[in-house]
């Protein structure tokens, strides 16, 4: 991270970003108060989650035009804490709630601090497809029951037990805004977007055409306490402290990803270069006091950030405007937003989470790797059925495993094993006849780029028919050791040609390699005659020192 405190900030480009901010607070209320109704939370809980964490990771992130408030991916996790919490702790699961959201500020803080930000970007593309795409798929379902008139329910296996009750018993004047509401969001003209943004307009004509139906029929959000938020004192126990780290592990590594991937967007936009470590301290600061003042957890928000880079925001400033706009808002209007209808907001939550779904992955389906779509749909079930974090770890760890298996391949293509019969007559260079001169007795291992743990067992298997040579040259002038674990493999090589009575040669051994083999006592072991640098002095060696024929164990 960089040496200044603040992100970015500068009066220079004020008036830019006040439209910017405000454009962006114009977006962000109808789906904070979204958000805040499809956590549990109450709709108040989402606006204050897009205060706190909008205002805070605008000053102290790393990306100057990023708006960061509730999305789809972080309320959908957090919609399961509070109602794992409040289920098993009834007294307390709300507070337990946001004490894991402050939890999982910190963390995120702990991990900007550690500058461990470029490695929340490297997650493979099928894995953030398909999780993203079951967060999708989960935020529909879940709204499936607001939208067709019925209260919401808590899980995702609850919402499928109850879809044939709700179609049996649909309320047609909810569904019929719900409906509107989604036309309104998939219609309204793009031109007018900028300055009414869609889901302002689809909240602003479902509650006026609500009021010329019968009250009774219509699910609202009801009442909302205006003014500034209390403080929600963290709950900490020893009895639940293992499930609020573990909610808090998930709400930080799925808000960092979620950040980081909207951090790359923005820079995509600006031609600008986010400061990654930057940006999880400024979200994890969002985060902690969020949970402090009982609002939702946050993350950078695509459209948000898009809205206000395309009104003119320039600097952090902007995302802290959205927050101030917002908060006079809650001072003042909160009487207002009580009679916007719950189906309302549910077709505005279905276009998120219709938006989020990857459709590019299902138009290529056909075209894309058997690997790549299992990988992909597998993650889709995990998160869809069991959690985010088993799907994340399970889909990055057989990512890493097929990745792995294809470097290793393009590694043995680096590898060049002769004992010089195979030497072409053309062009042959003095190395290829000198080789062929000792008549099979001397086998070259050439080690070329960077090398891996994983190639041990494709060398063994070309080393397995090696029989009659009586001495290995190994030459590592144009090799890179990867690790410690590659030292282990030739040292594991150079010990068995050793007790199979063969002698070895290293050749041209590279600083790092020297260093990792001298640790694993390597070199010590072959002896400084037997370690040269250059493969002329290794022919020389072996020349003056005429090694004698010696019998080859069958061990191989």
């Amino acid at each position: 991270m960089s040496g200044n405190l603040f992100n970015s900030l500068s009066t220079r480009h004020l008036p830019s970003d006040f439209t910017g901010g405000l454009t962006a607070a114009v977006v962000a209320l109808p789906l904070a108060l979204a958000f805040g109704v499809a956590s549990g939370a109450g709709p108040v809980a989402g606006v204050y989650g897009a205060i706190f964490v909008g205002l805070f990771a605008a000053l102290f992130g790393g990306t100057p035009t990023q708006v960061s408030g509730p999305t789809g991916p972080m309320t959908v996790v957090v919609a399961g804490v509070f109602t794992s919490m409040q289920a098993k702790y009834p007294e307390t699961g709300l507070l337990l709630g946001f004490t894991a959201v402050i939890i999982a500020g910190l963390i995120q803080i702990a991990l900007g601090l550690l500058k461990l930000g470029k490695y929340f970007i490297l997650v493979p593309y099928p894995v953030i497809s398909g999780f993203m795409t079951g967060i999708g798929v989960i935020i529909i379902i879940l709204q499936l029951g607001p939208l067709l008139g019925h209260s919401g329910t808590p899980s995702l296996m609850a919402a499928f037990n109850s879809i044939p009750g709700w179609l049996a018993a649909i309320h047609w004047e909810e569904l019929m805004l719900g409906g509107l509401a989604l036309a309104v969001v998939y219609l309204w003209p793009t031109r007018l977007n900028v300055w009414l943004p869609r889901p302002l307009v689809a909240l602003l004509v479902g509650s006026v055409v609500a009021l010329w139906l019968p009250a009774e029929s219509i699910a609202t959000i009801g009442d909302i306490p205006s003014g500034f938020p209390p403080l929600h004192w963290p709950v900490l126990s020893l009895d639940v402290a293992g499930e609020l780290i573990y909610a808090g592990v998930l709400l930080a590594v799925l808000g960092a990803i979620d950040s980081l991937l909207t951090s790359l967007v923005a820079d995509s936009i600006t031609k600008q270069q986010h400061d990654s470590d930057r940006e999880l301290v400024g979200q994890g600061i969002g985060n902690a006091m969020a949970g402090l003042f009982g609002g939702l957890p946050g993350a950078g928000a695509t459209m948000r950030t898009v809205v206000n880079i395309r009104a003119g925001g320039k600097t952090g400033y902007s995302g802290a405007i959205h927050s101030l706009v917002l908060l006079l808002v809650m001072l003042g209007a909160g009487k207002y937003a009580a009679h916007v209808p719950l189906a309302v907001l549910a077709g505005i939550l279905i276009k998120v989470g219709i938006d989020i779904i990857d459709w590019s992955f299902f138009l290529r389906i056909r075209r894309l790797p058997i690997n790549t779509v299992a990988l992909t749909l597998l993650v889709l079930g995990l998160t869809v059925f069991v959690d985010l974090i088993t799907a994340v770890l399970v889909g990055v760890f057989l990512s890493n495993l097929i990745t792995v298996e294809r470097l290793t391949n393009i590694q043995l293509d680096n590898i060049h094993l002769t004992n010089g019969a195979d030497a072409t007559e053309k062009g042959r260079s003095a190395e290829e006849q000198w080789l062929e001169s000792q008549q099979g007795g001397v086998l070259l291992l050439r080690l070329n780029g960077p090398l891996s743990f994983a190639v041990g067992r494709g060398l063994r298997r070309r080393l397995a028919g090696q029989l009659s040579h009586r001495l290995m040259i190994i030459d590592l002038s144009n090799a890179q050791l990867v690790g410690t674990s590659t030292a282990m493999i030739l040292d594991e090589l150079i010990h068995m040609e050793t007790a199979n009575q063969r002698q070895v040669l290293l050749v041209g051994v590279p600083d790092k390699a020297k260093q990792s083999l001298s640790r694993l006592g390597t070199l010590a072991f072959l002896g400084s005659k037997q370690v040269v640098d250059t493969f002329p002095e290794a022919m020389a060696y072996v020349d003056s020192n005429k090694c004698e024929e010696k019998p080859v164990s069958s061990a191989g």
